[in-house]
């Protein structure tokens, strides 16, 4: 009998500590068990209750800003409480109290949909006393922007600010008091947003195209020089409009043109000329070189860039000398001296005719124009005409205004002082057989450089007109 009187003993103490621990488990939570942020092993489900109202009485809200600043909601400031909702009771008895062996070592986590009550004007109040709604506080959001700065563009991300949405602020508060939550972290959804971000369509557009201007550039096709608008120069012109349309500054582009035309025109410059003495003068004046229309440019430059493409080309010119490049009278020209009554014509370097001249009466005001001119016409026979004057031609070659070169049957001799007294009305009187040899020779757009070795005074029209050197209006 005593050979199993013990081992029955010891199964009957193991069956009552069994049974009695699974009794035990049948009241009370597991060791380790949390039921939200209550600790509740070996407790009972009136214990987690109660604990939770407890809490309910202290409850605090820590409420996160944009900023990461913490702002506090008292709960007793608000009549905040605990609502059971009967769940840890339910926890409870569906914990299995006779399985006691397998969980009393093991970790017990649950989450209730707790409930809670409060007063929502009060809250309302208390929100609002937040030093996040105050005005110093607030900073304004600001939409994203394209700037063109240093002939680059740049986007300019948006700013958020802080400016709050207060209904969408009380709903995420009362969300987290709702769930008995201890902190929330306002959302993105609480604050005014930008209207433009950098990621907004307009921007984009926008960028899209300034990018399609500055894929451009022009490579000028100018004698002698390397001229290019480069991006960075249509950069530098173009203007972001207030719905962000990107256009072209008509100043700016206006500033470029008139660089471009105030590098490469040529039109009645000074110019260091060689004469054929072997001296050099400095005449200006006149209306021979190259001119850039700078309408023509300015709209051909509108065109080029809109098309997003490199070209090369030249300049759209209003007017064009014989020869590129800046030294544009080359080696195929007329020289007038006036004061030693001669003339030269030079073709591709060599001379063609050397004559003396009759030119301009100087003591009565019809001196001849000075200045870098080009023959505009060939005209035979002709029939000069003026105020008091008609006289029959075989050649004629006018080059400033209505003066030009002409044969002068009439007279027997050229040259020496004749002009100063007895010249002519303005033109360049020649012997015939140099009036005839220019003629079989000579070009349109010939340039005819035309100049005074002495300070002349010229007074007549026909010189205002002309643009002449020494033009006076006194």
């Amino acid at each position: 009998m005593k050979k199993f009187l013990i081992p029955s003993i010891i199964v009957g103490v193991l069956l009552a500590l069994y049974l009695g621990m699974s009794l035990f488990f049948s009241f009370h939570y597991y060791p380790d068990t949390k039921i939200g942020t209550v600790k509740c092993g070996l407790k009972t489900s009136s214990y987690a209750v109660d604990r939770n109202k407890q809490l309910g009485e202290d409850y605090m809200l820590s409420v996160t800003d944009r900023k990461g600043n913490k702002f506090t909601l008292t709960g007793k400031d608000f009549s905040y409480g605990y609502v059971p909702s009967g769940e840890e009771e339910k926890i409870l008895k569906k914990q299995n109290g006779f399985a006691w062996p397998a969980n009393v070592f093991k970790t017990h986590r649950y989450n209730i949909s707790a409930s809670a009550t409060y007063d929502k004007a009060a809250l309302a109040a208390k929100i609002n006393e937040l030093s996040l709604f105050n005005d110093d506080y607030i900073e304004e959001p600001v939409n994203a922007d394209v700037k063109i700065e240093n002939k680059n563009y740049e986007i300019i991300d948006e700013v958020p600010g802080n400016k709050p949405v207060a209904d969408q602020i009380t709903k995420e508060i009362e969300t987290a008091l709702d769930d008995a939550e201890t902190s929330v972290t306002l959302s993105d959804d609480c604050y005014v947003r930008p209207e433009i971000t950098k990621d907004s369509d307009v921007i984009k557009n926008c960028v899209s195209q300034i990018q399609n201007f500055m894929n451009s550039t022009i490579h000028y096709d100018i004698y002698g020089a390397d001229e290019n608008l480069t991006s960075e120069d249509i950069a530098d012109m173009l203007t972001i409009n207030d719905d962000f349309s990107v256009s072209l500054n008509d100043k700016r582009l206006t500033k470029y043109v008139q660089h471009l035309a105030s590098t490469y025109n040529t039109y009645a410059d000074v110019r260091a000329f060689k004469t054929s003495s072997g001296d050099v003068v400095n005449i200006g004046g006149g209306d021979y070189g190259w001119v850039i229309n700078k309408k023509g440019e300015a709209a051909q430059i509108v065109e080029d860039i809109k098309n997003g493409e490199s070209v090369t080309r030249e300049p759209k010119y209003e007017q064009r000398a014989f020869v590129e490049g800046a030294d544009d009278i080359g080696n195929t020209y007329i020289e007038i001296d006036y004061t030693n009554q001669h003339l030269w014509y030079y073709k591709d370097g060599s001379l063609v005719v050397d004559s003396d001249i009759v030119s301009g009466n100087l003591n009565n005001g019809n001196g001849s124009p000075d200045g870098v001119f080009k023959v505009i016409s060939r005209q035979s026979p002709a029939t000069l005409k003026g105020e008091d004057y008609e006289s029959d031609v075989t050649y004629f070659m006018p080059f400033a205004y209505n003066v030009g070169l002409h044969d002068a049957s009439w007279r027997s001799s050229f040259g020496g002082s004749i002009y100063k007294n007895g010249g002519s009305h303005g033109c360049i009187n020649l012997p015939y057989d140099a009036a005839d040899t220019i003629y079989k020779n000579v070009e349109l757009g010939t340039p005819v450089v035309a100049y005074y070795r002495e300070d002349v005074k010229l007074t007549s029209n026909n010189a205002k007109v002309s643009n002449a050197y020494s033009y006076s209006s006194k």
